[in-house]
């Protein structure tokens, strides 16, 4: 019997009952789409992970009082200006330190409010963190100095205040005290975890510790290293400096903490893969079970189709075109559940991801797996029904009523 006289006569089987045929692949369907759409959700959800901490430095490190990671105390002095001054000076490698302090407050122009978040910076915090200038201007030396009342806007505190307004040369009410908007920030949109990244309000550092906080503590240094540098050495350098000027004597437990946001990358992505990972073996069960309706039905076939089987091994048919009939018939279901599922789950991520602001990542390797690995199920769970065929008995099958 020729390849090509079985895949002609597998479709005509198939589609003589088209129904069924659609509910036996419907099961392969399902596994290669879910597939597909969660390895492919999950490694947008990791880029996005990736470019949002990207987009708050590259090569950045941060230091604030407080054990973290290294396990010190839950307290400690807090940073200063000098700690930051020191670290600029001393540690090699370093291309920009910021030094802030945050706090929230009510922001007020004429009717509107908006409780935000207000940070004290000096001029490095911009370019440590990547932020841009959108409309208006940055703080000047003379206004950073002085602790002028001047203030840079989010966009989303721009919008809750001024609305379609720019609000350039407008002054605000920002708690206890007044500033003038000088600047407003371009947008970088929500993060991965929903929260607005432009929803605050930047006061040069010496006016929020002189007239909002009242104190002269940094609560976060944040550090970024220069293109190409060590970020594990920078950091090490850091450690060891901020070590000695916190006193920290050997066997003492830090009372600061400094990370690599790489760190952090590493384990939000790590996190993120092993989801993905779960959720697509999860899925991939789904596969196997259409395996076994591929099988069932297969065997129903069989046995309903005992008496052409025995027709066919009666006018000379090997055992071997038997078995290549009904394998055929099973790889056909498979592959056409599996091109299907395909196109769902490519259609379903997309959708997905879209919704959820996410990038869609497809990897083609996971596709063709998927696709592979839908044919392979049609081949091994068609074969023990198409061996049964393949063995009958001529006699007994002609028989069989």
């Amino acid at each position: 019997m020729l390849r090509g006289s079985a895949l002609r006569i597998a479709l005509r089987q198939l589609g003589r009952n088209r129904v069924r045929t659609a509910l036996t692949s419907l099961g392969v369907l399902i596994g290669v789409a879910a597939v597909i759409a969660m390895v492919t959700i999950g490694r947008g959800a990791t880029a996005r992970v990736e470019q949002d901490l990207a987009g708050l430095g590259q090569n950045l490190l941060f230091v604030h009082a407080g054990g973290g990671r290294q396990g010190g105390p839950s307290g400690g002095p807090p940073l200063n200006l000098t700690d930051a001054h020191s670290i600029a000076e001393q540690v090699q490698g370093v291309a920009g330190v910021a030094p802030t302090s945050q706090s929230a407050a009510t922001a007020a122009y004429e009717d509107q409010t908006h409780v935000t978040g207000v940070v004290g910076a000096d001029a490095g915090y911009l370019d440590v963190l990547t932020w841009t200038i959108g409309t208006g201007r940055a703080f000047d030396p003379a206004e950073l100095l002085a602790g002028a009342d001047v203030c840079l806007l989010g966009e989303t505190a721009r919008n809750e205040l001024f609305g379609d307004g720019a609000g350039i040369g407008e002054r605000i009410l920002l708690g206890p005290i007044s500033c003038v908007v000088v600047g407003v920030l371009e947008s970088k949109g929500q993060n991965t975890f929903g929260q607005d990244q432009d929803d605050f309000v930047i006061l040069p550092l010496e006016t929020f510790q002189r007239r909002l906080s009242g104190n002269r503590d940094v609560g976060v240094i944040y550090v970024s290293a220069e293109p190409g540098a060590n970020t594990e050495r920078v950091q090490a350098d850091v450690l060891a400096l901020m070590t000695e000027r916190r006193h920290v004597r050997e066997g003492m437990e830090p009372d600061f903490t400094v990370r690599d946001m790489r760190e952090i990358e590493d384990m939000l992505t790590g996190i993120t893969g092993i989801l993905t990972s779960f959720l697509a073996a999860v899925a991939a069960v789904s596969l196997l079970v259409g395996g076994i309706g591929i099988m069932n039905i297969m065997m129903v076939s069989v046995t309903e189709r005992t008496r052409e089987i025995g027709i066919r091994l009666a006018v000379g048919a090997l055992g071997r075109d038997v078995l290549r009939q009904f394998l055929v018939e099973a790889v056909v279901l498979s592959v056409g559940g599996g091109a299907v599922g395909v196109l769902f789950g490519l259609l379903g991520s997309y959708g997905v991801s879209t919704a959820m602001e996410l990038p869609f990542a497809v990897q083609p390797d996971v596709v063709a797996l998927a696709f592979v690995f839908s044919t392979l199920i049609g081949v091994t769970f068609g074969y023990f029904p198409a061996r049964r065929a393949a063995r009958m008995n001529p006699i007994d099958a002609l028989r069989h009523e």
